[in-house]
């Protein structure tokens, strides 16, 4: 008997009607066996015959009024008929009498829902989410998400939201999947969701307010991080997530207040030094950077990103103490990918430093080999993209809406490729009098998701439909762009700059809807260029750095496209080769400012006296006069160029030779 209805028990989920037959099979033996009865109740609300299964239950928790598992399947029973008072009652009941069984506290979530009782509802659903660990099957999930067996994972939590739509818990970890597969709207909609159900889900706001701050929402950001530490004023995670927030808005002074104080009260804390010595590089304190990271370092020794960035500061040198020391961590085989892969690039960079070009290479190769392998990128699609884009955009469409767009010449956009001197023009004209430095800004990238999002879901139907839009509508777009902007905006300085290098895409973009913004194009020598991305770890948003074909292939359909923005717009781009930037500073730098429509100023010559935060890579090399350091690295690592030579083709050829 026993092993019959363990076996029905097993049927219930798949096969609910042979489930019922089975117990049915029992009862007619012993009339009163209790599991017999949960499972015949269980099989017939699972069948929809719900008042069967409400007469059994019933009998069943009257036979033992102090089963819990009795009286959950009876307000589940009574839920699906609709019987909403009724559910609550027995769901209820049951908690109180088993108060980590978790199904109780998601079926009592819905009944709540659906009894008009919103605010105990997410408290059901929070408390769901705390006795989670008790149900084995979400754990089977959790697991496989916690060693980022993902394809394990997302139909696990897609089959346990189908069958139990409310459960929080799986969405949280759903989204997070999502998350890691650079499904960002997706993880965001989930997250909305699971905060909409569980308002006091805290930890699902935690990763909410993660979301919108990686997707450049910061704003939102900051709100829900607030938001959480209105609750917990203190909880160090909070704090660090609204100091991460504010770094990303480039609001560095009150970031660094608030890991001042939570360093004095939690030194302990690995990854928040690691955060601390980031926010101190942007605002130029490099001696407390490197103490930030070391202390991290020395904290946890697995930490390969704390070396990372070290070596991420470009000026910064190894001893051979730390080299040793990487060494070591590189070859322990408990490493995850993502480890390895920051201790490969910071080792690279060390052998970099110490002339053993050989092996520095081969650590890169690796590193940029372990980064590809999480975040895939087809060189194809991409050139198919910027070939439509700039189909789009040509000199009948520009003539077209010749004088359409919003007037303000406030904006001055930076554009090109990471690792090409953009950081150096940027720091440049942020020193001059009238122009105010921000950052790499995610106004544009937004503005063109939110058209995309309101015209279609076909890939780049956006600039397409942008073609057809009436002057007053594309003058709209140039004013939203610049609201999304005035965030970043606090100098009241007439001019800023928006320096975030793939917006060359959004040239034609930017000429439509704000016609009087200048562009600056800057260009470098193809190799130096390419091979300098190659050495450099991108935590976000430049996958195609990883491969030197890849690379190639971008820089050469990237040259492609501006040619024809330059044949579609002549004069509209200003182009700052770096090479002749270093080999001509003045004559360069005067060219710039007459482009910008800017009185020259002396202080431009000064750049590197420039106190303002800059936060990319390029951060400690613009805070030295200009130099010649850079331009010829790449030359030693030229015997193992030939696939990024042949992915170049004929644009490595064709790239000015300049006096230096």
């Amino acid at each position: 008997m026993e092993r019959a209805l363990a076996q029905a028990a097993r049927w219930l989920e798949d096969d609910p009607a042979r489930a019922a037959s089975q117990a049915e099979k029992v009862l007619r033996v012993d009339g009163r066996h209790g599991v017999a009865m949960l499972i015949l109740g269980a099989a017939r609300t699972a069948l929809g015959e719900v008042s069967a299964a409400m007469d059994v239950l019933a009998t069943l928790t009257h036979l033992h009024p102090d089963w819990a598992a009795a009286h959950m399947e009876l307000g589940i029973a009574q839920a699906r008929a609709l019987h909403a008072r009724e559910a609550v009652d027995s769901l209820r009941r049951a908690a109180s009498l088993q108060p980590d069984l978790p199904r109780v506290w998601l079926a009592l979530g819905d009944a709540l829902v659906a009894d008009g009782d919103a605010g105990a509802a997410g408290e059901a659903y929070v408390q769901h989410v705390g006795h989670s660990a008790r149900d084995v099957p979400l754990m089977r999930a959790a697991t496989a998400l916690r060693h980022n067996r993902l394809p394990e994972a997302e139909p696990m939590l897609r089959a346990r939201l189908k069958a139990f739509p409310t459960d929080v818990a799986a969405m949280r970890m759903l989204a997070e999947v999502a998350g890691r597969l650079g499904e960002d709207a997706d993880a965001i909609a989930l997250l909305e969701r699971c905060l909409e159900l569980a308002p006091g889900f805290h930890a699902a706001r935690q990763n909410y307010a993660q979301m919108l701050n990686r997707t450049n929402r910061h704003a939102e950001a900051l709100t829900q991080a607030e938001t959480l530490l209105a609750l917990e004023p203190d909880d160090p995670g909070y704090r660090n997530l609204k100091a991460v927030v504010l770094c990303r808005m480039g609001d560095y002074a009150p970031a660094i207040a608030i890991y001042d104080r939570l360093m004095a009260e939690h030194p302990d804390r690995p990854r928040i030094w690691m955060s601390y010595g980031n926010a101190l590089k942007a605002a130029g304190r490099r001696e407390r950077c490197i103490d930030a990271y070391r202390r991290s370092i020395a904290l946890d020794p697995t930490a390969g990103e704390s070396y990372w960035s070290l070596a991420n500061l470009k000026t910064y040198r190894f001893d051979a103490a730390e080299r040793a020391a990487m060494r070591a961590q590189s070859q322990r085989s408990d490493l995850d990918a993502e480890r390895r892969m920051h201790f490969e690039f910071a080792l690279a960079k060390a052998l970099e430093d110490e002339g053993d070009y050989a092996e520095a290479f081969a650590r890169y190769a690796q590193g940029n080999r372990l980064r590809l392998a999480m975040v895939p990128y087809s060189a194809d699609a991409n050139a198919a993209k910027l070939q439509r884009v700039a189909r789009s955009f040509d000199a009948e469409c520009f003539a077209r809406h010749a004088g359409a767009g919003c007037g303000a010449p406030d904006p001055i956009f930076i554009v090109g490729l990471p690792r090409a001197g953009s950081t150096l023009v940027e720091q440049i004209l942020s020193s001059h009098s009238q122009v105010e430095g921000t950052m790499e800004l995610p106004a544009l990238p937004a503005l063109v998701h939110d058209l995309h999002k309101r015209i279609g879901s076909r890939e780049a139907a956006w600039h397409e439909a942008l073609r057809r839009l009436r002057p007053g509508e594309l003058a709209d777009l140039g004013r939203a762009y610049l609201e999304r902007t005035r965030i970043h905006r606090r100098t009241g300085a007439r001019y800023f700059i928006d320096k975030l290098p793939n917006n060359f895409v959004h040239a034609g973009l930017i000429h439509l809807i704000l016609p009087n913004a200048r562009i600056v194009d800057a260009r470098r020598h193809p190799l130096a260029c390419c091979f300098s991305a190659f050495k450099q770890h991108f935590a976000r948003g430049q996958n195609f750095t990883y491969s030197l074909e890849d690379i190639g292939r971008y820089y050469r359909d990237y040259v492609g496209f501006m040619d024809r923005m330059d044949a579609a717009l002549p004069g509209r781009v200003h182009r700052v080769f770096h090479e002749a930037m270093v080999g001509d500073t003045q004559a360069q730098v005067r060219q710039l400012l007459e482009h910008c429509g800017l009185p020259f100023e002396e202080g431009c010559l000064r750049f590197h006296e420039n106190p303002r935060a800059v936060a990319t890579a390029s951060a400690e090399q613009v805070r030295r006069p200009i130099n010649r350091d850079g331009l010829d690295q790449w030359r030693h690592f030229e015997p193992w160029l030939n696939p990024l030579k042949h992915a170049l083709g004929p644009v490595l050829g064709q790239y000015p030779a300049m006096p230096c």
